[in-house]
């Protein structure tokens, strides 16, 4: 069997990109080193941040950053490429336009699986950068099946905002957990049926949600595409 070769537009941030490689290695049927996925990652936490950019209206477009680091991984060779963070995919016609590899799209792969799991679904529960809710990044995929895509109340969703900048400052205290926990459960309350984990510093504390909720975790789906896409 011939293994893929697989670029990783990382850095988005760092934990998220390592948590990736984690899953990666996990979803891999592997018994020795030589199965496994090879990876080329660019941890690139020098991207221009996609909050300042989408939220903030103050920074510059991390598009051409991201176009670029796409085509210096496919001057390495890869065979596809993958963007490990649900607000950048905002940028991902950027890098699709870029390169001549296939670019794996995180967000649809995500909706996709979702739907065709749940085929009476009506509505989904996102936990998500307010970047997301900002940009509809989910909801042209859910509205294309009739299904409502709800985000954390004001209250819920700043917190969670708060959340995934401690995250990124490498914090995990049990408040952190705590606001986790409050936004699926208010998403639940709403009517939420199942619960997308679409921020990969989220994906990051996913074992410590809470919810009896069907569960799904955007960079757990890209993981296993990684491995499925890597296989030939």
């Amino acid at each position: 069997m011939t293994n893929k070769m697989v670029g990783v537009i990382g850095g988005m941030g760092p934990a998220a990109t390592v948590d990736l490689m984690r899953r990666v290695l996990a979803a891999t049927p592997a018994n020795d080193d030589i199965d496994h996925v090879r990876m080329i990652v660019d941890n690139n936490p020098q991207v221009p941040s996609r909050i300042k950019a989408l939220i903030d209206k103050t920074g510059e477009s991390p598009g051409p950053c991201m176009a670029d680091m796409g085509k210096r991984l496919q001057n390495y060779g890869v065979d596809f490429l993958v963007i490990p963070c649900n607000t950048a995919h905002h940028y991902y016609r950027n890098v699709v336009d870029a390169v001549r590899v296939p670019v794996l799209n995180m967000i649809k792969l995500t909706a996709d699986r979702v739907c065709r799991e749940n085929p009476t679904l009506c509505k989904v529960g996102i936990l998500a950068s307010t970047a997301v809710l900002d940009i509809g990044l989910y909801h042209g995929f859910f509205d294309a099946q009739n299904v409502a895509t709800l985000f954390p109340q004001p209250e819920e969703q700043a917190a969670l905002m708060q959340l995934i900048k401690k995250v990124k400052a490498g914090q995990q205290d049990a408040q952190v957990i705590a606001g986790f926990n409050a936004a699926a459960e208010n998403l639940k309350r709403q009517g939420a049926t199942c619960l997308i984990i679409a921020c990969t510093e989220l994906s990051v504390l996913a074992n410590k949600l809470d919810s009896d909720l069907t569960i799904y975790d955007a960079s757990q789906v890209l993981a296993e595409e990684i491995v499925k896409n890597s296989r030939h």
